[in-house]
């Protein structure tokens, strides 16, 4: 379904984001805005502020930052289109008509979604009836009944033709189109049961809603485990097990982990750790990993502690790296050889897993690990195929800021491990052509003065701060002082509706950054040689405007500043074209910063040679 710019915003100023919020989160008046513990992570001392007049929700403790769709999508763990048709069902606001077929594809799912609740509630009867062998499995695998009924699993007679008859009135059409009958190919016979004699597991998607099963046969046979085959409702390759009811738990602990089986989900869950999932049957897919991404920034794959486990580690991790972006990977836990979780929480209960949780090494570790150890390196061609292996797998990264940081910090590792090659130094050209490896960041000092400026500016000028809140929350300061005063400073100026100059600094007093405060206030000498912000003469709205460039400009040329920093370190260990041309690249960049209209032409950026 596509939805306009115009319809989106229209329930954005409809919805009170406060009033979602607030169903989550314990909120009070702060001024103009709301403020309560962040719901993304755990805090004590509240840092997460809602502005209803601007539509957005900040947290200054981790940055979780969005509008109420974002927020919707994120706590209920809803996909977008469905964040939005909730929340215009609460704002009587009419969702735009979907073209025919979507809407008869809707109305099939719906039907079917009866289908398999009633599948569902069958095979729980019939575990707690004729079930006995189940009953028995469950037993020795340590599943108490309460653990059972939490997760609905039940019981598929081994017959042909019980599940088609006790749902008959459903429609064989029905059931087949839900993959609970098998229709044969090439013959007439009649459909019979696709599960039979099974321990059942009904997979549920996000909503809670049964959309498929698994069945692990009980006796004798194969396959050990049956999933549902895809569906109008379910496919493998996009769900996770127990994604409904783990979400929750993981947007509360801030992980979600990663295992083989539904019995190791289970056994988790009845040692009290609620936030686990598993894939069904196949290795994670780039939907899955999507999915888990949504609810936690660094997902630990707690694999079984064999061969087989930890290939498919491994596997995740290769499949992994194309998508990964600032902020998102992946962390592996090893379990003890020959086990898993399931073996783990009934010998050593929820204590033994978390301490292995605890020990998960990141992404980059486990590709480091699996390169390396073990490896013949004993002559310099197979440790030149040992770097083209890691820088490969760097190479595999699209984000380039992410793909710079591990080609350059696999790099460091292996020439920490083996001896860096000898490099004939480099020879300056003409400062008409910048020389690679030379360029640095600019120097410290004036980027610390043009700090200095901006938070003189919002003590002499509250207003500026609700112009530039979000840029001044995101601004990189390396000083702690100037940090500290940059919190207060949007803490009060949040905990008052519209603070004068003089009431901005005693709060700024008040919460211990009144030192820092007063030495800017000091040396501040006004003048016309200020910049346009900073002069009490410049109307309110062309200063913010001004000010908002300059912050974003900071912003900017501090992200600017790491990526030259990576590139400059990779193209002394390559002495490559193409890292040669990224370095040129990234000194074009800041020097349009430079002579651009980013710093309102008062204050340049210093790109300077050695």
């Amino acid at each position: 379904m596509t939805l306009s710019p115009a319809f989106l915003d229209e329930l954005r100023a409809r919805v009170s984001l406060s009033g979602v919020v607030g169903r989550r989160v314990k909120l009070s008046r702060a001024g103009r805005e709301m403020k309560g513990c962040c719901p993304f992570h755990n805090e004590k001392t509240p840092s997460f502020y809602v502005n209803d007049d601007k539509g957005f929700y900040h947290c200054f403790g981790c940055g979780a930052h969005g509008d109420v769709i974002r927020f919707t999508v994120e706590q209920e763990g809803l996909g977008f289109i469905d964040a939005v048709k909730a929340l215009a069902q609460e704002a009587g606001l009419a969702m735009p008509a979907p073209d025919p077929r979507a809407a008869e594809r809707e109305a099939a799912a719906a039907s079917l979604h009866d289908v398999t609740a009633a599948a569902a509630a069958f095979f729980a009867e019939w575990l707690a009836g004729e079930g006995g062998a189940a009953r028995d499995y469950l037993g020795k695998r340590g599943v108490t009944p309460e653990i059972a009924a939490a997760f609905s699993l039940g019981f598929a007679p081994d017959s042909r033709t019980r599940l088609k008859t006790a749902l008959a009135s459903h429609g064989e059409a029905r059931l087949v189109e839900a993959g609970l009958l098998v229709v044969p190919e090439g013959d007439s016979r009649a459909s019979y049961d696709r599960f039979r004699g099974r321990l059942m597991f009904p997979i549920r998607d996000v909503r809670g809603r049964v959309i498929g099963f698994g069945g692990r046969i009980l006796g004798d046979g194969q396959p050990k485990y049956l999933n549902s085959p895809d569906t109008p409702l379910f496919d493998k390759g996009r769900t996770l097990y127990n994604l409904d009811r783990a979400g929750p738990a993981a947007r509360k602990s801030q992980r979600l982990i990663v295992v083989e089986g539904y019995m190791d989900v289970i056994a988790l869950a009845q040692a009290g750790i609620a936030d686990a999932v598993a894939p069904l049957g196949t290795a994670l897919t780039e939907a899955q990993l999507a999915l888990l991404w949504r609810y936690a920034p660094e997902p630990i794959l707690c694999f079984d502690g064999d061969a087989a486990g930890q290939r498919a580690a491994l596997r995740a991790a290769l499949r992994a790296l194309p998508l990964l972006e600032p902020g998102k990977s992946l962390r592996f836990a090893t379990l003890p050889v020959g086990q898993d979780p399931d073996d783990l929480v009934r010998s050593g209960g929820a204590a033994a897993v978390e301490r292995v949780l605890a020990a998960a090494e990141p992404l980059i570790d486990r590709l480091w690990r699996s390169e390396t150890e073990g490896a013949d390196t004993t002559t310099p061609e197979r440790r030149a195929a040992v770097l083209a292996r890691l820088d490969a797998h760097a190479a595999a990264i699209a984000d380039p800021a992410v793909q710079r940081f591990y080609r350059s910090e696999l790099r460091d590792r292996f020439y920490a491990q083996f001896r860096r090659p000898e490099r004939t130094p480099w020879v300056k050209g003409e400062r008409s052509t910048p020389s690679p490896g030379v360029l640095r960041t600019r120097r410290p000092d004036l980027r610390a003065a043009m700090v200095e400026q901006v938070l003189t500016a919002c003590l002499l000028r509250p207003a500026l701060i609700d112009a530039g809140f979000e840029p001044l929350a995101a601004l990189r300061i390396a000083d702690p002082r100037h940090d500290a005063l940059r919190t207060a400073l949007l803490d009060a100026y949040a905990g008052d509706a519209a603070p004068d100059a003089d009431r901005l600094q005693s709060a700024v007093a008040a919460r211990g950054a009144g030192d820092a405060a007063v030495t800017l206030l000091a040396a501040f000498r006004p003048g016309i040689g200020n910049l346009g912000f900073l002069r009490r003469d410049t109307p309110l709205p062309l200063a913010a405007a001004q000010f908002c460039r300059f912050l974003d400009a900071l912003v900017a040329d501090a992200r600017l500043g790491d990526d030259i920093a990576v590139t400059n370190a990779h193209f002394r260990t390559s002495m490559a074209e193409g890292d040669f041309a990224a370095v040129r690249r990234n000194h074009e960049v800041r020097a349009e910063l430079a002579d651009g209209e980013a710093v309102n032409g008062a204050v340049g950026f210093a790109v300077i040679n050695e």
